[in-house]
């Protein structure tokens, strides 16, 4: 087994090891000064790829850790299996998923344990309310974080269905915007729109039933994706958000980022797309073209982070941001919402050796089992 040495910014008092996420999973162990992590077990729902997981977690153990960190969500096989370790006197640590992210991109840049404004944007993880998470800005360090601001939910309409069938996350922001009357809107994406279905969703929502709320980042990407490019199904996850990207990489003129309205509500900054969607919808009623749209689009959300990041900033002292999350293997969106962070007087860290993806959770949840032993 090939492991990928990390030096950390801290010495561990006890050897840890972190089970990883369910997809693009990683192990990593932790021993001294060293993080080592393990080759990309891609999901674990794969009986191959489970197999593979158990044996890299078989060889691990032989190193006698006396820590094992795990996610927080309890559908996960990772999960699953620190539980089964915990029988055997292991002691286990849960980590919210987005905190491990952050805390995997400190660690990777050899921050000590300080606070930073962490940004966590990625398809969706378990949050320490039981919601789906996935559009955060956190204040944390490796031991402890405060969720201090999120985009606004939406229902994911028949859970993993609307990954498979992005027009369903398009159709609910625009149902929260315009209830009904979005159906009337003279957009090609309307057109395409399976109105029957749509009834059955709408309804499925109201009684509760496979739609919860989740703040993802991803999934906002995907539904400007499918309204923009007017696609309703994906062949995997994220796959309209890729061409989004690329369709934002050829245009070559001038663009004002969309906005985002941010409001104050209970202590916690609220991130609303609604003044997006209102534009977007807008420019291709107009016939801007969808190339300006898209990176529009991007340039919006790059600004929405650096407006955030300030609003942040100047509660807590704190100057800097950590960028991680599987939305950020979106190169366009890293580049711009660096510079903008970095034209705010931010000093920004990224992955390094790591992807900003579920692979470096591993490194994250091991951190944060560390200080809070």
């Amino acid at each position: 087994m090939e492991l990928k040495r990390i030096t950390l910014p801290f010495v561990v008092r006890e050897p840890v090891l972190a089970l990883g996420a369910q997809t693009k999973n990683t192990l990593c162990f932790t021993q001294g000064s060293s993080a080592y992590l393990t080759g990309l077990h891609p999901d674990l729902s794969n009986p191959k790829d489970f197999a593979d997981f158990k044996k890299d977690l078989s060889v691990l153990l032989k190193k006698d850790p006396q820590v094992i960190a795990y996610d927080l969500h309890p559908e996960y096989q990772s999960t699953k299996e620190a539980f089964k370790l915990s029988a055997y006197g292991y002691r286990i640590v849960g980590v919210q998923h987005h905190h491990a992210h952050l805390t995997a991109c400190m660690a990777e840049n050899g921050v000590r344990n300080q606070r930073v404004i962490g940004v966590a944007f990625d398809g969706t993880g378990l949050g320490d309310d039981n919601s789906l998470w996935g559009g955060e800005f956190l204040v944390c360090d490796y031991g402890l974080f405060k969720r201090r601001a999120h985009l606004k939910e939406i229902p994911l309409l028949g859970l993993a269905q609307a990954i498979r069938e992005p027009w369903r996350l398009a159709a609910a922001w625009l149902y929260q915007i315009y209830k009904d009357r979005f159906l009337e809107q003279r957009i090609n994406f309307i057109e395409g729109v399976d109105k029957r279905k749509w009834r059955v969703l709408k309804n499925m929502y109201a009684v509760g039933i496979n739609s919860p709320l989740t703040s993802s980042m991803g999934r906002l990407f995907d539904a400007v994706a499918s309204l923009v490019l007017r696609k309703y199904k994906a062949g995997f996850e994220a796959e309209l958000a890729l061409e989004l990207e690329r369709l934002s990489l050829s245009y070559r003129g001038k663009a004002r980022p969309y906005l985002f309205r941010i409001s104050l509500r209970q202590g916690r900054y609220i991130i609303d797309p609604a003044p997006l969607f209102k534009e977007v919808i807008k420019n291709l009623k107009s016939g801007v073209l969808k190339e300006e749209i898209a990176y529009r689009f991007h340039l919006g959300v790059a600004g929405m982070v650096e407006k955030v990041a300030a609003l942040l900033r100047k509660e807590s002292n704190i100057n800097k941001v950590a960028l991680c999350g599987g939305v950020f293997q979106n190169n366009l969106l890293t580049r711009l919402s660096q510079e903008s962070l970095e034209r705010a007087g931010f000093a920004v860290l990224g992955p390094r050796k790591l992807s900003p993806s579920d692979s470096g959770i591993s490194l994250g949840q091991a951190a944060v089992a560390h200080f809070k032993e």
